[in-house]
């Protein structure tokens, strides 16, 4: 396993309790990090500080990142205990209902829209703020191979996913001119507790999709996020890169 140095480095992880979240914390501690874990799960949050404690700083925070106040809030306690944010990785979203397009909820497909992607851009405005002041940052933003060719009745996260996309691409060009790299990952699907919110049918078909014949593991999607987000990347911004088991087309 390559490691990366992040002596002194702060790092924030949304969703950082459970599932690719968890795994990418682990690997940024390994490394040296101080890590930040982002959650709206109290108790979840509590059994991933326990879990990680054995590997370095962990501070946890409790906060609905789909509201703008309580993202700037944990953003300046993250700060106020880390001095910087000098890494942000952001894996919290949701699933979503499966169904047909015709037949989707309008709530719900607000409810996806606003976690997956309204939420993405309220943590990155927040975070990427205090980059720009220092000059020098690092945010991977977790995408979905969902958002480069859609998912048949996913059309929420499927669009959420490719608006991640979109963001990150648009951000990487905003701060190209400092040491701040801005990239997605778009991975296949990862047997996290987000299966839980699917329907075995979709899931299903998401694994006939997968060349490799197997989902992706967290472990692997966090080494990958490992070297984005460490200083040894210090060209690569606004791009996106595959973790699809040889299913993305382009």
């Amino acid at each position: 396993m390559n490691q990366y140095d992040f002596t002194k480095r702060g790092a924030v992880v949304t969703g950082g309790a459970q599932g690719i979240g968890l795994a990418v914390a682990e690997r940024l501690l390994q490394g040296g990090a101080r890590v930040a874990l982002w959650d709206r799960d109290e108790a979840a949050l509590a059994a991933a500080k326990q879990a990680l404690a054995q590997f370095g700083d962990v501070l946890t925070v409790v906060v609905d990142i789909t509201q703008r106040d309580a993202v700037q809030r944990a953003t300046d306690a993250t700060i106020a205990r880390f001095d910087a944010i000098d890494v942000l990785v952001h894996s919290a979203g949701i699933a979503g209902a499966n169904a047909p397009l015709a037949d989707y909820a309008a709530e719900e497909w607000s409810r996806v829209i606003d976690v997956d992607l309204n939420a993405t851009f309220h943590v990155n405005q927040a975070v990427v703020r205090t980059m720009i002041e220092r000059g020098y940052g690092r945010i991977v933003n977790i995408a979905s191979i969902a958002g480069k060719e859609g998912n048949p009745n996913a059309s929420a996260y499927s669009a959420a996913k490719a608006g991640v996309i979109a963001l990150t691409k648009s951000l990487g060009k905003e701060t190209a001119a400092l040491d701040i790299a801005v990239n997605a990952i778009t991975p296949a699907a990862a047997r996290t507790k987000i299966f839980e919110q699917m329907a075995q049918q979709h899931i299903d078909y998401m694994l006939s999709k997968i060349p490799r014949g197997r989902f992706v593991e967290v472990n692997e999607i966090a080494s990958m996020v490992a070297w984005l987000v460490s200083k040894e990347n210090s060209f690569t911004t606004g791009a996106v890169f595959d973790l699809s088991g040889g299913r993305a087309t382009y």
